[in-house]
Order: C-alpha cells, then structure tokens, then sequence
C-alpha cells in the first residue's frame, strides 16, 4: 500500500503521524511511504531520518494525499478538503461529534475515515485515545497552575502554596486517564485534589490507588456546584466515547466561582463539559467569562510534540500496519478497527458521531 504522511496545518500542531521507526518497518514489508517535506520537524525527526528510513520526501501536499492511506494525527482542517476523495482511507483522530463541516465533507467525498479515539478494544479500552489522554491530563494542571498566575488573568496563586499559606484547590471532573494523570501532577505539585466521577467503582480505585489523599465525590449536579465554589483550579476530564460531553458547568454556576479561578476543559474537542467552552488554540489559548480563565485548547498534546508523537505512534502502528497489509478487509476482520470506522461509502458508521449530530448510523459490518 503507498500510505501517506502530510505535514500537520492546524495551529501550532507540532506532532507527527510516523516515527523512523514505523516507517522502517512499514517499508520493510513491501509498502511505499510518502513524506511531506518538513512533516517531522516540529518533533525533531528530520527528512534525512526518514530517508533513511525508507521513506519517499516529496515536497507538496497534494502528492502526500494522493496515497491509498493518508496517516495524520489531528482532524483534516478546511484547507485541507480539496484532498479527500472516495477511495481514500483517513486514519487519524477526527472528533466529528463537534464537527458537523468535517463530517459532512467526508460523507460527500465518501471517505473511508477510521478516527483513533474510536478504536476499542473487546475489554472496552481506547488504545489510541490513552496516549494522548495521559499527555494531556499531565499537561492540564501544569497549564492551569500557569493561568492561576495574575499576569494570565488569575487569582496569583501557587498552586502548591508555601508553608503557613495553603495550596490551591483543583476540582478534575472525571476520573478517568486524563482525570487520573491530572490529579496525579496537582499532587505532586502540593494541590488539594477533589475527583469526581459516575463510577464508584472507578472512585474506589483512584481512593486506593492515591491511598485516600485525594477527596472522592460522585459526580452529581449538587457535588459539581459545591465543588466548584471552593476550587481555584477545575480540570474538565469527562468522556463519552466518540459522543458530546454534557455540560457539567453551565453559565450560571461561573457567578458563583472565584473570580480569577481557571478552568481547564480538556474535553473541548467533544464539545466541552463547560457550557461557555469553545475550542482555543496554543497561539490564543485563553479567554476570560464572569471572571473566570477558561483555557480550552483542543490540542493541548501538540505542545510536547515529541513526547507525544513517540507515545501516539507506540499504539497506531500496529493497526497501520494491518490496514496496510489487508486494506479494507482488515477493517472487516478486525474489531477493534471496525469500530473505528467513522464514515464509510458516504455514511456514518459510528454510533455516537451519528447520535450528536442527530443523523442516521448504519452499521459498518453491513456496509463492507
């Protein structure tokens, strides 16, 4: 298969789709790699490391996306369009729930998109997702720690605090990775840590694993709003899988914050579980509503791009791989890439993309 590896367009998106390593490999099994010029530079891998590797350098996008398979790792942004066409397979994280312009683009251009974040395994894990879930509830409480300073806009605290003043307090709602990771840095940093989660037996797990310094509440309207009263720092880590997250925060509640209180809402790329959310980029990734530092970028991972790059391409390979050697039927024989398939021959083949944008879902097994 001739799989393809553009340059990522979105702002201040460092990561990449291949490593070296994985090209190598790729190579070696008889498939051709096309490299955009530059497409690793923002990760420290450089056209001569892929060329050595194996890979093809060309110097436009379009001969990148002219491949069978195009590998990125953020959704295709406008510009990109005019690159789709019916018998491409998209392999990448797509996030359609919260984009109905992308969606609808793919649907027209019959794209075959298998979106990382819908991968599942048979035990219900998100391989793919994990990675980047990890890097960004880490990198969550170290952001949110910088905006509670005065000169981003909040209350000029220290998240650790220093003896005889206390430490700030960081409210993560959810407690899954990217909840877990966070509350994980806010201790290390001296936080007092509050979780929040639907699950008790998830909120039973994070008490032992943490051995009970954090403070553990199920995850209902009343605990939300007392939580958020008290907190300086609240981290957004609420998932539905391939689905919008609810608005845990509305409007109204932000009155009753402290003013210069920050909120971090990783979950923007699903909509967000803040009702005054909206996507932000690394170039402008603040804005401030009643007073209070919403920082909502919706790929936060992008700003550690090789750590993350490494990490994502640890997972993806693999199943780059398959697709690579068996095409469409590994999509067919394989259920956890089956899963994956987000639109396929012009229709939404993935529940929960289909169910938020209230479209119709038709089950990719029948289609293939």
């Amino acid at each position: 298969m001739i799989i393809g590896l553009p340059k990522e367009i979105k702002d201040n998106e460092f990561r990449v789709g291949l490593i070296p390593g994985a090209v190598k490999a790729l190579v070696k099994k008889g498939n051709r790699v096309l490299v955009e010029s530059g497409a690793g530079e923002g990760t420290s891998i450089h056209d001569e490391d892929y060329s050595a590797a194996g890979a093809e350098i060309v110097q436009s996008p379009e001969e990148v996306w002219s491949a069978e398979m195009v590998v990125k790792v953020k959704e295709p942004v406008e510009e990109e369009y005019k690159y789709l066409r019916k018998d491409l397979i998209l392999f990448t994280f797509l996030h359609l729930a919260a984009n109905k312009q992308l969606t609808t683009n793919l649907l027209e251009k019959e794209v075959t998109s298998i979106a990382y974040e819908s991968v599942v395994t048979k035990e219900g894990k998100l391989p793919l997702l994990i990675p980047m879930s990890e890097v960004a509830g880490r990198m969550a409480t170290q952001v949110g720690a910088r905006c509670l300073e005065k000169h981003h806009g909040g209350r000029g605290e220290l998240l650790g605090g220093v003896p005889g003043v206390p430490p700030s307090n960081v409210v993560i709602l959810g407690g899954g990775t990217v909840g877990t990771n966070a509350a994980k840095i806010a201790l290390g940093m001296g936080a007092q840590v509050v979780v929040l989660d639907v699950s008790h037996d998830r909120l039973q797990y994070l008490d032992d694993i943490f051995s009970g310094r954090i403070i553990t509440r199920t995850c209902i309207e009343h605990n939300v709003e007392e939580s958020i009263l008290n907190a300086d720092l609240v981290i957004g880590a609420v998932l539905i899988p391939s689905g919008l997250a609810p608005w845990l925060i509305t409007k109204p509640m932000l009155k009753d914050m402290k003013k210069g209180s920050v909120i971090v809402d990783v979950s923007v790329d699903q909509g967000g579980c803040v009702e005054t959310s909206r996507p932000t980029t690394h170039s402008n990734p603040t804005f401030i509503i009643d007073d209070v530092v919403h920082y909502c970028v919706s790929n936060m991972p992008g700003a550690v791009p090789r750590t993350s790059t490494f990490a994502l391409v640890n997972q993806t390979h693999p199943y780059i791989s398959i697709i690579a050697e068996h095409g469409l039927e590994a999509l067919k024989n394989n259920p956890e890439l089956l899963n994956g398939i987000n639109t396929l021959k012009g229709q939404i083949t993935c529940a929960g993309v289909a169910s938020a944008l209230n479209e119709k879902y038709s089950n990719p097994s029948d289609i293939l």
